[in-house]
């Protein structure tokens, strides 16, 4: 079973590079991230043509988060982190999926910080940190996949010197994401490949694709009934390369 993470950064508009990878990679579930559109505009058509189920939460020009499924329908459980009932931001999409709850979740950037929006975002950031925990007392198979928006260490970024100052790289992001994994959760790509360099975004500017100047900021984290079927874990790093892709690259896992 292969699960996916993309973040697409506008569904509509890479759509025929979403549809040549799922056609190429064929993952069994897809989490995506950045829709960038209305709940009505969703390819659900295409989508369906290309044999995957579907369930989203969009957003006019910003944000939007989906889950996708290749083979049994996506049973939704919840369209919003809980925590805020005032929180109209679609980032959170959560069901199950033959048999594992799949958390797709795109967390605020924060940029610039210190400001409201870094505020935004870490108080999205506890809201998960309750609800995740609250997944891990119940004891069921949980992946939580998606944009974190965090760079974890320095390793997981090139020139980390350039980002002190960034919100993805703050002392107070690392330490947020530090905190949700220590509850229990398993970082997938760490996990499997603990010295490796590993990225999964590259900024369009200075050729930092050609580079390799990038960030490991899109994640899959793991409850222990999950961890123990983790086979594999990788990024399809040449689909950044692709014409007119998204500045993400997929990620995924393989669970026995």
């Amino acid at each position: 079973m292969i699960i996916a993470t993309y973040n697409v950064n506008g569904v509509n508009g890479r759509l025929p590079v979403l549809l040549r990878w799922l056609q190429e990679k064929q993952p069994d579930v897809v989490c995506l991230q950045e829709l960038k559109a209305p709940q009505e505009k969703f390819p659900e058509k295409e989508i369906n043509d290309a044999g995957y189920h579907a369930v989203w939460h969009g957003q006019k020009s910003w944000n939007g988060v989906a889950i996708l499924s290749r083979g049994s329908e996506p049973q939704e459980v919840r369209r919003s982190l809980p925590g805020n009932d005032e929180d109209d931001q679609s980032r959170y999409i959560e069901a199950i999926v033959d048999g594992i709850l799949i958390g797709c979740l795109y967390l605020p950037n924060g940029n610039p910080s210190p400001g409201p929006k870094f505020d935004y975002k870490l108080s999205w950031f506890d809201r998960l940190h309750k609800h995740a925990d609250y997944l891990l007392k119940e004891n069921v198979p949980v992946v939580l996949a998606g944009d974190y928006n965090a760079i974890p260490t320095g390793f997981d970024v090139y020139k980390p010197e350039r980002w002190v100052d960034d919100a993805l790289f703050r002392p107070e992001t690392r330490a947020a994401y530090k905190s949700l994994v220590d509850q229990g959760w398993t970082d997938a790509l760490r996990h499997l490949y603990p010295d490796e360099v590993i990225y999964t975004f590259w900024d369009y500017f200075r050729k930092a694709y050609d580079r390799n100047a990038g960030l490991r900021i899109d994640h899959f984290l793991l409850s222990p009934l999950v961890l123990e079927r983790l086979v594999a874990a990788g990024v399809d790093k040449e689909v950044r390369g692709w014409e007119k892709t998204s500045d993400h690259a997929p990620v995924w896992i393989e669970l026995n």
